[in-house]
Protein backbone atom coordinates (compact mmCIF):
# COMPACT_ATOMS: atom_id res chain seq x y z
CA UNK A 1 0.00 0.00 0.00
CA UNK A 2 3.07 2.83 0.92
CA UNK A 3 5.24 1.30 -2.03
CA UNK A 4 1.40 2.01 -4.46
CA UNK A 5 1.21 5.81 -2.45
CA UNK A 6 4.78 6.73 -3.53
CA UNK A 7 4.42 5.56 -6.90
CA UNK A 8 1.36 7.40 -7.21
CA UNK A 9 3.11 10.35 -5.82
CA UNK A 10 5.97 10.04 -8.09
CA UNK A 11 3.48 10.29 -11.21
CA UNK A 12 1.73 13.09 -9.87
CA UNK A 13 5.14 15.13 -9.25
CA UNK A 14 5.89 14.03 -12.60
CA UNK A 15 3.22 15.50 -14.11
CA UNK A 16 3.31 18.75 -12.12
CA UNK A 17 6.52 18.92 -13.53
CA UNK A 18 5.83 17.78 -17.32
CA UNK A 19 2.88 21.04 -17.26
CA UNK A 20 5.69 23.47 -16.11
CA UNK A 21 7.82 22.82 -19.10
CA UNK A 22 7.61 25.49 -21.89
CA UNK A 23 6.19 23.56 -24.79
CA UNK A 24 8.61 23.30 -27.66
CA UNK A 25 6.78 22.10 -30.38
CA UNK A 26 3.00 21.18 -30.67
CA UNK A 27 2.32 16.95 -31.21
CA UNK A 28 -0.83 15.03 -31.85
CA UNK A 29 -1.75 12.71 -29.69
CA UNK A 30 -4.23 9.66 -30.62
CA UNK A 31 -5.37 9.52 -27.05
CA UNK A 32 -7.14 12.52 -25.83
CA UNK A 33 -6.33 10.95 -21.83
CA UNK A 34 -3.27 11.98 -22.10
CA UNK A 35 -3.89 15.94 -22.05
CA UNK A 36 -6.58 15.08 -19.90
CA UNK A 37 -9.53 14.81 -21.96
CA UNK A 38 -12.35 12.15 -22.34
CA UNK A 39 -12.69 11.41 -26.63
CA UNK A 40 -16.32 10.77 -25.83
CA UNK A 41 -16.71 14.30 -24.26
CA UNK A 42 -15.18 15.81 -26.91
CA UNK A 43 -17.31 14.43 -29.54
CA UNK A 44 -19.90 16.74 -28.32
CA UNK A 45 -17.83 19.56 -30.11
CA UNK A 46 -18.26 17.06 -33.69
CA UNK A 47 -21.71 16.98 -33.04
CA UNK A 48 -22.05 21.14 -32.16
CA UNK A 49 -20.38 21.89 -36.07
CA UNK A 50 -22.17 19.55 -37.93
CA UNK A 51 -25.05 20.31 -36.73
CA UNK A 52 -24.53 24.13 -37.60
CA UNK A 53 -23.06 23.25 -40.94
CA UNK A 54 -26.35 20.92 -41.67
CA UNK A 55 -28.76 24.00 -40.90
CA UNK A 56 -26.79 26.26 -42.94
CA UNK A 57 -25.80 28.28 -40.18
CA UNK A 58 -22.13 28.39 -41.01
CA UNK A 59 -20.59 27.29 -44.42
CA UNK A 60 -18.02 25.46 -42.20
CA UNK A 61 -15.41 25.52 -39.21
CA UNK A 62 -12.14 24.66 -38.36
CA UNK A 63 -11.35 24.16 -34.92
CA UNK A 64 -8.64 23.35 -32.57
CA UNK A 65 -6.90 22.52 -29.03
CA UNK A 66 -3.73 21.98 -27.65
CA UNK A 67 -3.01 21.23 -23.69
CA UNK A 68 -0.08 20.77 -22.39
CA UNK A 69 1.46 21.10 -26.10
CA UNK A 70 -0.77 17.97 -27.18
CA UNK A 71 -3.09 18.81 -29.99
CA UNK A 72 -6.11 16.88 -28.53
CA UNK A 73 -8.93 18.33 -30.74
CA UNK A 74 -7.95 19.55 -34.76
CA UNK A 75 -11.08 18.71 -37.43
CA UNK A 76 -12.97 20.96 -40.07
CA UNK A 77 -16.10 20.75 -40.91
CA UNK A 78 -18.80 21.85 -44.02
CA UNK A 79 -17.00 23.73 -47.35
CA UNK A 80 -14.53 26.09 -47.64
CA UNK A 81 -16.79 27.69 -50.19
CA UNK A 82 -20.27 26.96 -50.18
CA UNK A 83 -21.04 27.51 -53.69
CA UNK A 84 -18.51 24.89 -54.89
CA UNK A 85 -19.08 22.85 -52.20
CA UNK A 86 -15.63 22.31 -51.31
CA UNK A 87 -14.56 20.25 -48.50
CA UNK A 88 -12.72 22.77 -45.89
CA UNK A 89 -9.68 21.37 -44.70
CA UNK A 90 -8.31 21.89 -41.25
CA UNK A 91 -5.48 23.73 -42.20
CA UNK A 92 -6.98 25.92 -44.95
CA UNK A 93 -6.23 29.67 -44.66
CA UNK A 94 -8.90 32.44 -42.88
CA UNK A 95 -8.74 36.42 -42.79
CA UNK A 96 -8.21 36.90 -38.89
CA UNK A 97 -9.02 40.74 -38.94
CA UNK A 98 -8.76 41.75 -35.68
CA UNK A 99 -6.79 38.93 -34.58
CA UNK A 100 -3.97 40.84 -36.45
CA UNK A 101 -3.88 42.95 -33.25
CA UNK A 102 -2.47 40.94 -30.83
CA UNK A 103 0.17 39.73 -33.02
CA UNK A 104 0.89 44.22 -33.47
CA UNK A 105 1.02 44.14 -29.99
CA UNK A 106 3.95 41.57 -29.64
CA UNK A 107 6.23 43.24 -32.25
CA UNK A 108 5.57 46.86 -30.54
CA UNK A 109 6.90 44.83 -27.10
CA UNK A 110 9.57 43.43 -28.79
CA UNK A 111 11.04 46.60 -29.96
CA UNK A 112 9.93 48.05 -26.26
CA UNK A 113 12.66 45.54 -24.84
CA UNK A 114 15.03 46.52 -27.33
CA UNK A 115 14.67 50.05 -25.83
CA UNK A 116 13.22 52.06 -28.67
CA UNK A 117 10.74 53.92 -26.78
CA UNK A 118 8.42 54.02 -23.06
CA UNK A 119 5.36 53.10 -22.92
CA UNK A 120 4.15 56.21 -21.39
CA UNK A 121 6.01 58.14 -24.09
CA UNK A 122 3.85 60.59 -26.73
CA UNK A 123 2.88 59.16 -29.82
CA UNK A 124 3.97 62.56 -31.29
CA UNK A 125 7.82 61.64 -29.99
CA UNK A 126 7.79 59.48 -33.28
CA UNK A 127 5.19 60.51 -35.64
CA UNK A 128 4.53 64.72 -35.10
CA UNK A 129 1.60 64.68 -36.86
CA UNK A 130 -0.06 63.66 -33.69
CA UNK A 131 1.02 66.78 -31.63
CA UNK A 132 -1.47 68.65 -29.74
CA UNK A 133 -4.59 66.49 -30.87
CA UNK A 134 -8.25 67.91 -30.32
CA UNK A 135 -11.24 66.01 -29.07
CA UNK A 136 -14.53 66.02 -30.72
CA UNK A 137 -17.09 68.66 -28.79
CA UNK A 138 -19.81 69.01 -31.63
CA UNK A 139 -20.62 67.07 -35.22
CA UNK A 140 -23.07 68.14 -37.86
CA UNK A 141 -24.32 65.07 -39.15
CA UNK A 142 -25.84 66.87 -43.23
CA UNK A 143 -22.18 67.75 -43.86
CA UNK A 144 -19.54 66.15 -41.53
CA UNK A 145 -18.63 69.23 -40.19
CA UNK A 146 -17.40 69.40 -36.51
CA UNK A 147 -16.02 71.61 -33.86
CA UNK A 148 -13.44 70.38 -31.24
CA UNK A 149 -11.09 71.45 -27.96
CA UNK A 150 -7.89 70.80 -27.22
CA UNK A 151 -7.20 67.33 -25.60
CA UNK A 152 -5.77 67.64 -22.03
CA UNK A 153 -2.63 65.20 -22.61
CA UNK A 154 -1.44 63.55 -25.32
CA UNK A 155 -1.68 60.00 -26.64
CA UNK A 156 0.59 57.40 -25.29
CA UNK A 157 2.01 54.35 -26.80
CA UNK A 158 -0.06 52.73 -23.80
CA UNK A 159 -3.22 54.58 -24.78
CA UNK A 160 -2.31 52.69 -28.31
CA UNK A 161 -1.82 49.21 -26.75
CA UNK A 162 -5.34 49.94 -24.84
CA UNK A 163 -7.75 51.57 -26.88
CA UNK A 164 -7.78 54.19 -24.72
CA UNK A 165 -6.47 56.68 -26.95
CA UNK A 166 -9.68 58.36 -28.14
CA UNK A 167 -8.98 56.74 -31.53
CA UNK A 168 -12.16 55.39 -32.89
CA UNK A 169 -12.70 53.44 -36.33
CA UNK A 170 -13.63 53.58 -40.09
CA UNK A 171 -16.28 51.72 -40.84
CA UNK A 172 -17.54 50.22 -37.54
CA UNK A 173 -16.94 53.08 -35.79
CA UNK A 174 -19.56 55.66 -34.15
CA UNK A 175 -21.16 57.14 -36.67
CA UNK A 176 -20.23 60.67 -35.96
CA UNK A 177 -16.51 59.42 -36.90
CA UNK A 178 -17.23 56.37 -39.63
CA UNK A 179 -18.53 59.94 -41.28
CA UNK A 180 -15.16 61.77 -40.63
CA UNK A 181 -13.08 59.28 -41.11
CA UNK A 182 -14.80 58.60 -44.85
CA UNK A 183 -14.57 62.11 -45.42
CA UNK A 184 -11.02 62.12 -44.91
CA UNK A 185 -10.37 58.42 -47.07
CA UNK A 186 -9.02 57.05 -43.65
CA UNK A 187 -9.37 52.74 -44.52
CA UNK A 188 -10.48 50.28 -41.60
CA UNK A 189 -7.33 48.73 -42.61
CA UNK A 190 -9.31 45.59 -44.15
CA UNK A 191 -9.01 45.15 -48.20
CA UNK A 192 -7.53 49.05 -48.63
CA UNK A 193 -4.27 47.11 -50.65
CA UNK A 194 -3.37 50.14 -52.83
CA UNK A 195 -3.10 52.27 -50.17
CA UNK A 196 0.48 53.22 -47.68
CA UNK A 197 -0.08 52.94 -43.76
CA UNK A 198 2.48 55.54 -43.30
CA UNK A 199 0.28 57.90 -45.46
CA UNK A 200 -2.84 57.42 -43.76
CA UNK A 201 -1.67 57.03 -40.03
CA UNK A 202 -0.64 60.45 -40.89
CA UNK A 203 -4.18 62.14 -41.98
CA UNK A 204 -5.63 59.96 -38.70
CA UNK A 205 -3.68 62.28 -36.62
CA UNK A 206 -5.09 65.03 -37.58
CA UNK A 207 -8.51 64.05 -36.87
CA UNK A 208 -10.26 64.50 -33.30
CA UNK A 209 -10.43 62.24 -30.73
CA UNK A 210 -13.84 60.55 -29.22
CA UNK A 211 -12.85 60.87 -26.21
CA UNK A 212 -9.91 62.62 -23.75
CA UNK A 213 -6.86 60.02 -23.95
CA UNK A 214 -6.61 57.59 -20.60
CA UNK A 215 -10.23 58.13 -19.87
CA UNK A 216 -12.55 55.78 -21.62
CA UNK A 217 -11.64 52.36 -23.74
CA UNK A 218 -12.84 52.74 -27.63
CA UNK A 219 -12.28 50.11 -29.88
CA UNK A 220 -10.28 51.78 -32.90
CA UNK A 221 -7.02 52.19 -35.18
CA UNK A 222 -4.67 52.05 -32.59
CA UNK A 223 -3.11 49.02 -33.48
CA UNK A 224 -2.82 50.53 -37.23
CA UNK A 225 -1.09 53.51 -35.79
CA UNK A 226 1.24 50.76 -33.67
CA UNK A 227 2.02 49.01 -36.73
CA UNK A 228 3.29 52.26 -38.56
CA UNK A 229 5.49 52.95 -35.04
CA UNK A 230 6.80 49.15 -35.77
CA UNK A 231 8.13 50.67 -39.07
CA UNK A 232 9.56 53.80 -37.69
CA UNK A 233 11.29 51.76 -34.88
CA UNK A 234 12.81 48.86 -36.76
CA UNK A 235 13.66 50.68 -40.06
CA UNK A 236 11.65 47.79 -41.94
CA UNK A 237 8.40 47.60 -43.25
CA UNK A 238 5.72 46.05 -41.09
CA UNK A 239 5.54 42.82 -43.27
CA UNK A 240 9.04 41.90 -43.45
CA UNK A 241 9.01 42.55 -39.19
CA UNK A 242 6.68 39.92 -38.62
CA UNK A 243 7.49 37.95 -41.03
CA UNK A 244 11.30 37.68 -40.00
CA UNK A 245 11.26 38.84 -36.12
CA UNK A 246 7.34 36.84 -35.24
CA UNK A 247 6.48 34.04 -38.17
CA UNK A 248 9.53 32.62 -39.19
CA UNK A 249 10.91 32.09 -35.71
CA UNK A 250 7.55 30.67 -34.87
CA UNK A 251 7.26 28.48 -37.49
CA UNK A 252 3.87 29.78 -38.60
CA UNK A 253 4.14 29.50 -42.24
CA UNK A 254 0.71 30.21 -43.40
CA UNK A 255 0.81 34.16 -41.92
CA UNK A 256 0.60 36.72 -44.35
CA UNK A 257 -1.28 40.24 -45.04
CA UNK A 258 -0.98 39.23 -48.91
CA UNK A 259 -0.93 35.39 -49.91
CA UNK A 260 1.85 34.23 -52.07
CA UNK A 261 0.56 32.51 -54.84
CA UNK A 262 1.04 29.03 -53.86
CA UNK A 263 -1.35 29.77 -50.65
CA UNK A 264 -4.11 30.73 -52.38
CA UNK A 265 -5.75 27.67 -53.24
CA UNK A 266 -6.56 27.42 -49.84
CA UNK A 267 -8.00 30.58 -48.56
CA UNK A 268 -11.41 30.14 -47.49
CA UNK A 269 -14.35 31.96 -49.32
CA UNK A 270 -15.84 34.97 -47.64
CA UNK A 271 -19.46 34.22 -46.63
CA UNK A 272 -22.18 36.65 -45.65
CA UNK A 273 -25.83 36.09 -43.66
CA UNK A 274 -28.94 36.79 -45.28
CA UNK A 275 -32.29 35.53 -43.09
CA UNK A 276 -30.19 33.54 -41.13
CA UNK A 277 -28.69 31.43 -43.99
CA UNK A 278 -25.22 31.69 -45.36
CA UNK A 279 -24.37 32.47 -48.85
CA UNK A 280 -20.37 33.49 -51.00
CA UNK A 281 -20.32 37.16 -49.92
CA UNK A 282 -18.87 38.35 -53.61
CA UNK A 283 -18.57 42.12 -52.22
CA UNK A 284 -19.91 45.15 -49.62
CA UNK A 285 -18.17 44.08 -45.97
CA UNK A 286 -15.66 47.14 -45.23
CA UNK A 287 -15.23 49.92 -47.55
CA UNK A 288 -16.57 47.44 -50.36
CA UNK A 289 -13.83 45.43 -50.22
CA UNK A 290 -12.53 42.45 -52.92
CA UNK A 291 -13.32 39.79 -51.09
CA UNK A 292 -10.23 38.25 -51.74
CA UNK A 293 -8.17 41.14 -50.70
CA UNK A 294 -5.59 38.42 -49.22
CA UNK A 295 -4.81 37.38 -52.83
CA UNK A 296 -4.17 40.69 -54.20
CA UNK A 297 -0.66 42.65 -54.34
CA UNK A 298 -1.07 45.02 -51.73
CA UNK A 299 0.79 47.79 -50.14
CA UNK A 300 -1.53 48.50 -47.38
CA UNK A 301 0.36 46.37 -43.79
CA UNK A 302 -2.87 47.21 -41.59
CA UNK A 303 -1.78 45.75 -37.62
CA UNK A 304 -5.33 46.15 -36.65
CA UNK A 305 -7.41 43.72 -39.36
CA UNK A 306 -5.10 42.86 -42.57
CA UNK A 307 -3.61 39.35 -41.53
CA UNK A 308 -5.06 36.03 -42.78
CA UNK A 309 -3.49 32.53 -41.02
CA UNK A 310 -4.98 29.14 -39.96
CA UNK A 311 -5.89 27.88 -36.70
CA UNK A 312 -2.58 26.03 -36.18
CA UNK A 313 -0.30 29.45 -36.49
CA UNK A 314 -2.43 31.34 -34.27
CA UNK A 315 -1.84 28.56 -32.04
CA UNK A 316 1.93 28.47 -32.01
CA UNK A 317 1.55 32.47 -31.44
CA UNK A 318 -0.40 31.71 -28.47
CA UNK A 319 1.73 28.94 -26.96
CA UNK A 320 4.48 32.03 -27.02
CA UNK A 321 2.45 33.45 -23.81
CA UNK A 322 2.07 30.21 -22.44
CA UNK A 323 5.61 29.54 -22.41
CA UNK A 324 6.20 32.93 -21.39
CA UNK A 325 7.99 34.45 -24.35
CA UNK A 326 9.37 31.32 -25.90
CA UNK A 327 8.48 29.05 -28.70
CA UNK A 328 9.78 26.98 -30.99
CA UNK A 329 13.66 27.33 -29.91
CA UNK A 330 12.71 30.73 -30.27
CA UNK A 331 12.75 33.42 -27.14
CA UNK A 332 10.52 36.75 -28.18
CA UNK A 333 10.05 38.59 -24.70
CA UNK A 334 11.08 37.58 -21.41
CA UNK A 335 8.85 36.64 -18.94
CA UNK A 336 8.33 39.98 -17.24
CA UNK A 337 6.88 41.67 -20.63
CA UNK A 338 4.55 39.14 -20.88
CA UNK A 339 3.45 39.28 -17.25
CA UNK A 340 2.90 43.04 -18.01
CA UNK A 341 0.95 42.16 -21.12
CA UNK A 342 -1.35 40.31 -19.47
CA UNK A 343 -1.78 42.59 -16.87
CA UNK A 344 -5.44 44.80 -16.80
CA UNK A 345 -4.04 47.75 -17.73
CA UNK A 346 -7.28 49.41 -17.59
CA UNK A 347 -8.77 48.33 -13.64
CA UNK A 348 -10.47 51.78 -13.43
CA UNK A 349 -12.69 51.41 -16.66
CA UNK A 350 -15.40 48.88 -17.39
CA UNK A 351 -12.74 46.95 -20.20
CA UNK A 352 -10.04 44.66 -18.98
CA UNK A 353 -7.78 44.56 -20.88
CA UNK A 354 -4.06 44.03 -21.08
CA UNK A 355 -1.32 45.24 -23.88
CA UNK A 356 -3.20 43.53 -26.53
CA UNK A 357 -5.67 40.78 -25.19
CA UNK A 358 -8.97 41.16 -23.54
CA UNK A 359 -8.22 38.99 -20.08
CA UNK A 360 -10.26 36.90 -17.61
CA UNK A 361 -10.16 38.73 -14.32
CA UNK A 362 -11.94 38.86 -10.35
CA UNK A 363 -14.27 41.54 -12.54
CA UNK A 364 -15.45 39.24 -15.48
CA UNK A 365 -14.58 35.91 -14.20
CA UNK A 366 -18.07 34.47 -13.06
CA UNK A 367 -19.06 34.94 -16.83
CA UNK A 368 -16.52 31.76 -18.21
CA UNK A 369 -15.16 28.50 -17.00
CA UNK A 370 -12.13 30.09 -18.24
CA UNK A 371 -9.26 30.28 -15.26
CA UNK A 372 -8.08 33.59 -14.06
CA UNK A 373 -5.17 35.07 -16.34
CA UNK A 374 -6.57 33.65 -19.30
CA UNK A 375 -6.47 36.18 -22.32
CA UNK A 376 -8.94 36.06 -25.92
CA UNK A 377 -10.05 38.12 -28.59
CA UNK A 378 -11.45 37.18 -31.77
CA UNK A 379 -12.15 39.01 -35.71
CA UNK A 380 -14.86 40.67 -37.49
CA UNK A 381 -15.32 37.36 -40.10
CA UNK A 382 -16.30 34.64 -37.09
CA UNK A 383 -12.83 33.69 -35.65
CA UNK A 384 -12.21 33.22 -31.93
CA UNK A 385 -9.56 32.14 -30.08
CA UNK A 386 -8.12 32.06 -26.24
CA UNK A 387 -5.14 30.74 -24.18
CA UNK A 388 -5.53 29.78 -20.36
CA UNK A 389 -2.25 30.14 -18.97
CA UNK A 390 -3.84 27.69 -15.34
CA UNK A 391 -4.42 24.74 -17.76
CA UNK A 392 -2.40 25.47 -20.32
CA UNK A 393 -4.84 25.48 -22.82
CA UNK A 394 -5.30 26.84 -25.83
CA UNK A 395 -8.76 26.90 -28.16
CA UNK A 396 -8.88 28.24 -31.53
CA UNK A 397 -12.31 28.29 -34.05
CA UNK A 398 -12.59 29.81 -37.67
CA UNK A 399 -15.65 30.43 -39.62
CA UNK A 400 -14.84 33.22 -42.07
CA UNK A 401 -18.61 34.66 -42.45
CA UNK A 402 -19.39 38.42 -41.88
CA UNK A 403 -22.33 39.81 -39.88
CA UNK A 404 -22.72 36.58 -38.13
CA UNK A 405 -25.89 36.03 -36.00
CA UNK A 406 -24.38 32.57 -34.62
CA UNK A 407 -21.71 34.07 -32.75
CA UNK A 408 -22.62 31.94 -29.48
CA UNK A 409 -20.83 29.21 -31.90
CA UNK A 410 -17.50 30.05 -30.44
CA UNK A 411 -18.87 30.45 -27.08
CA UNK A 412 -20.75 27.07 -26.94
CA UNK A 413 -17.04 25.56 -28.54
CA UNK A 414 -15.27 26.53 -25.36
CA UNK A 415 -17.83 25.31 -22.98
CA UNK A 416 -17.70 22.10 -24.60
CA UNK A 417 -13.92 22.11 -24.92
CA UNK A 418 -13.50 22.62 -20.51
CA UNK A 419 -16.11 20.28 -19.87
CA UNK A 420 -14.46 17.13 -21.59
CA UNK A 421 -11.55 18.06 -19.42
CA UNK A 422 -11.48 14.98 -16.88
CA UNK A 423 -8.16 14.84 -15.06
Amino acid sequence: MILRAFSFLLLFITALRLHAQPVKTFSETSKAAEAGFSDERLSRIDDLLKEHVKLGNIPGAAALIVRNGKIVYYKAFGYSDIEKKSALKKDDIFRIASQSKAITSLAVMMLWEEGKFLLDEPVSKYIPEFENPRVLEGFNSEDSTYSTEPARREITIRHLLTHSSGIDYAVIGSPEFKAIYAKAAVPSGIGNDRDILADKMKVLAGMPLKHQPGERWTYGLNSDVLGYLVEIWSGMSFDRFLETRIFEPLDMKDTFFYLPRNRHNRLVALHGNNNGKVYKLKSGAYDALDPDYPKLNGTYFSGGAGLSSTVEDYAKFLQLFLNQGSFNGARLLSRKTVELMLTDQLPDLSNEFGLGFGLETDKNDFRSPSSLGSFSWGGAFSTQYWADPKENLIGVIYTNIYNNPYGFISETFKVLTYQAIVD
